[in-house]
């Protein structure tokens, strides 16, 4: 067993198989925290040797489970509390993300003068967002989240230890939407969530091909559906709009067009206009570049058929009690 550490913050790298991208992560932390856990789940590279070549404790989890990224992160924290008790704070990051030079610094003097507030985060960019239409998409998504208080942190967040006790950390069954489900727990019990208009982590995607794109949207509206049925029912309506709005978009209009068609003939299918029409108002109003706000326009309103899809999936597993399965676009 490791010696103690008297850190007040830890370090939790989550990854599976990123190989350079991890190397890139662990080198922007090595002289941010003495304490730092690389939690691996099933990588087949040399991910795991990496990360002890770079100083942080390893933490390999069993294969009898499936492995998700709630899952890795309480393996890491539960470690990290091993190696020190007392520890004040916890960063959660991915494999795939490089930290900015002085992030953790001014995220711990943050948390240090609110006390209110149990996860702080700041801006997530693409590391390469002119390579693929998709990567800009996600950095597009990572500049559309406003700064100061928030709903949910995201999966890279400096955590107050307190805090995440008092929820028992991530829901280590979900396989996506673990973030946005525990800040829920957390606003319920009284704390704050806040997002720093400071440089936090550069994101590489790696997302080159429609199908990853594809399966990204899938995995989201998974968890709107989850987060819905979780939580829909509470003030806020957790997650009821999106996955509404998926729903609508998704199933309801064609539906509508086909039993148009059916009544009507072909004039049924002028409902159809309305996908280029919604495009065409979301880029017109867009305040980016007009490349930006046609892919991103037409990236919102595509994407609610793979969110439909993807909300299908969530209530037939939950019908069938079939156990969930990732959905990975890497």
């Amino acid at each position: 067993m490791p010696a103690k550490s008297r850190s007040t913050i830890g370090v939790v790298v989550i990854g599976r198989n990123e190989g350079e991208r991890l190397r890139r992560c662990l080198a922007s932390l090595v002289h941010s925290s003495s304490c730092m856990v690389y939690v691996d789940s099933g990588s087949n590279d040399d991910s795991i040797a990496l990360a002890r070549a770079c100083g942080a404790e390893v933490v390999e989890l069993a294969t009898d489970l499936k492995f998700t990224a709630a899952r890795a992160r309480n393996a890491g924290f539960r470690h990290l509390t091993e190696l020190n008790p007392d520890l004040r704070y916890v960063f959660f990051v991915d494999g795939d993300c490089e930290v900015a030079h002085g992030w953790l610094k001014g995220a711990t003097q943050f948390l240090d003068q609110h006390k209110a507030v149990a996860a702080v985060s700041g801006l997530r960019r693409e590391r390469f967002p002119e390579k693929s239409i998709y990567n800009l998409l996600i950095d597009i998504e990572w500049r559309n989240y406003p700064a100061g208080e928030s709903m949910f942190c995201g999966g890279d967040a400096l955590m107050r230890t307190q805090a995440f006790k008092e929820v028992d950390g991530y829901r280590p069954d979900l396989i996506c939407g673990e973030e946005p489900e525990m800040c829920f727990r957390l606003r319920r019990l009284g704390w704050r969530i806040w997002r720093l208009n400071e440089p936090m982590t550069l994101h590489d995607a790696a997302m080159y091909r429609f199908p990853q794109w594809w399966m990204r949207e899938m995995r989201t509206g998974y968890a709107f559906a989850q987060g819905a049925r979780l939580h829909g029912d509470s003030p806020e309506r957790h997650s009821v709009k999106e996955t509404r709005r998926a729903w609508i978009w998704g199933i309801g209009l064609p539906l509508a067009a086909a039993l148009g068609c059916v009544a009507y003939g072909e004039l049924g299918a002028l409902i159809f206009l309305v996908y280029p029409a919604q495009v065409t108002r979301l880029a017109l109003t867009g305040k980016r570049s007009p490349r930006e706000n046609w892919s991103t326009a037409a990236a919102l309103v595509l994407g609610k058929f793979p969110q439909m899809i993807g909300g299908v999936k969530y209530f037939s597993d939950l019908w069938r009690d079939a156990p969930a399965q990732l959905i990975e676009y890497k």
